[in-house]
């Protein structure tokens, strides 16, 4: 889903006597440097964090704790991981943002098994919600299509009148049931957009099904039906896209929503010389409508373009905000 997205992989060296900004190493990690620079920040002892888990039902040692955030040992286990998140409450943490940096298990494949997949309703992820359930009501067949993303590259580019023109999608998924052979796109033009006329392509191993249209909220529900069924585990790569509408007003974001669990994320932006922006910066939101919990600039490339690579996200969204002057 997207309109007109995320933790940048990269590192940050334990320089000794320095302390890394907190919302910066929330995002790149490592999880031992995140949870040592959150502990500073909040001037928490080990013995303080200690009591506030075990208030709150979880009891994990300090030791333990200790080696945690020197990144001698890593939680693995299932009380290991409650804890986790019981320390993302106790140190004011937006919700995932330890867990997500632990990525899959020592010894354990990339994608998670089907029991663990995160699913989201697609309601919860796009506004108007009331939009999305009458698109998708129209639209025979479960919901949840059972698949989740392995690797997404998706390319946006705007024209020279600030428009979104395009946007392309190189995507691989992975089933987590049997008998998958679908994928829901959802688009959500700019303001003014006739939906009528966006064209929904279909560039490799799919194609275009059933598409639903609501133009009062400038949403294009679109069945990318696959070359194959899927069985359980199984992976897929299908390209598809969207070319807007003319008739919308300049574009000013592109918001992409994972209603489950994703591998890796890549989103691209690029924009036409003659039409560059002064600022741009990233963001994610837990929900349409709320503050972000993260948001840095960024610059522009020598292509015209800004990019951001995300990986082991849960249910969120991510995007893209730029201003013209």
């Amino acid at each position: 889903m997207g309109r007109t997205a995320s933790v940048r992989p990269g590192g940050h060296g334990d320089v000794p006597g320095s302390r890394p900004d907190l919302a910066t190493v929330l995002r790149t990690g490592p999880f031992h440097l995140a949870l040592r620079t959150a502990l500073a920040a909040r001037g928490l002892a080990l013995h303080r964090v200690q009591q506030h888990l075990a208030q709150r039902g979880v009891h994990v040692g300090v030791t333990s704790l200790s080696y945690w955030q020197q990144g001698r040992r890593r939680p693995e286990r299932p009380e290991s991981l409650r804890a986790v998140r019981a320390l993302e409450e106790v140190l004011e943490l937006p919700a995932h943002s330890l867990t997500r940096l632990l990525g899959p298990r020592r010894g354990q494949p990339t994608a998670p098994p089907a029991p663990t997949v995160a699913v989201r309703p697609y309601r919860d992820l796009i506004a108007p919600a009331a939009a999305v359930d009458q698109l998708l009501a129209a639209l025979p067949g479960p919901r949840d299509t059972g698949l989740h993303t392995v690797t997404h590259i998706e390319r946006i580019r705007l024209g020279p009148d600030r428009r979104l023109l395009r946007r392309d999608s190189q995507h691989a998924v992975r089933a987590h049931r049997d008998g998958v052979d679908r994928y829901l796109a959802i688009h959500q033009g700019d303001p003014g957009c006739e939906v009528a006329e966006v064209r929904v392509r279909a560039t490799e191993n799919c194609r275009v099904g059933r598409v639903r249209r609501d133009q009062a909220s400038q949403l294009v529900l679109a069945e990318l039906l696959l070359d194959r069924r899927l069985r359980t585990g199984e992976t897929h790569l299908l390209g598809y896209g969207f070319d807007d509408a003319p008739g919308c007003g300049p574009s000013t974001e592109y918001v992409r929503g994972f209603h489950s669990g994703t591998g890796q994320y890549v989103l691209q932006v690029s924009f036409h010389p003659r039409a560059l922006p002064v600022r741009c910066h990233r963001f994610a939101l837990s929900a349409p409508g709320v503050e972000p919990y993260e948001s840095e600039e960024l610059t522009l490339d020598g292509q015209h373009g800004v990019h951001l690579v995300a990986g082991g996200l849960g249910p969120c969204l991510l995007g893209i905000r730029w201003a013209w002057e």
